[in-house]
């Protein structure tokens, strides 16, 4: 699977993209970079920009899916959320017309993903995106490690997705759903569980 992540600015906005095997392998990585819109002109002039160059990375990329970290911010700077709502809109656009599903975890999501818990430094988490894709260094700028942090947690979600599918499908094979045969040991008052 190819996954682009994507972390949008309307300065800058890193992307990276990934390929993760079916069976299990190592991701590798793909391509990374950034689309820089500027920090000077007219907002629709930089909003044109960032679609530009999100466009042109979907259509290099051929993605399976884009990811975008989920949107965030503290009530003391509101106007930076509409700004990052603005940047976020136009990547789903660039996302939409070019018919790739866009998916999006919460920043403690990626960081409990790629280092154990939500609450790591941003530090720790380029060191594991390093290593996870075999660099000798942390991806720069930030917004590109940020980027790649997103394709490398939605892979490791979608892996847990895949093994409770699995999990699912023997279950059922075996004339249970999930759940069911914890319900039906209580019934009994024991029995098996799972």
């Amino acid at each position: 699977m190819i996954i682009l992540g994507l972390d949008p600015g309307l300065v800058r906005t890193g992307y990276g993209v990934i390929e993760t095997g079916t069976r299990g392998e190592e991701p590798r990585l793909v391509e990374a970079g950034v689309v820089e819109p500027g920090a000077r002109g007219s907002l629709e002039g930089r909003l044109a920009r960032l679609f530009d160059g999100v466009r042109d990375a979907l259509i290099a990329a051929a993605p399976e899916v884009m990811v975008v970290e989920e949107l965030y911010t503290v009530y003391r700077n509101p106007q930076t959320a509409i700004l990052m709502g603005h940047a976020r809109g136009v990547c789903y656009l660039a996302a939409g017309q070019a018919g790739i599903p866009v998916g999006h975890l919460g920043h403690s999501a990626v960081k409990r993903a790629l280092v154990g818990h939500g609450t790591a430094k941003k530090e720790q988490v380029g060191k594991m995106v390093a290593a996870l894709l075999h660099l000798r260094a942390v991806p720069e700028p930030n917004d590109v490690s940020d980027a790649l942090a997103l394709a490398l947690a939605y892979a490791n979600v979608r892996q847990h997705e895949e093994r409770l599918r699995s999990i699912d499908d023997v279950l059922t094979d075996h004339g249970y759903a999930r759940g069911e045969r914890r319900r039906e040991g209580a019934r009994r008052g024991g029995g098996p569980q799972l």
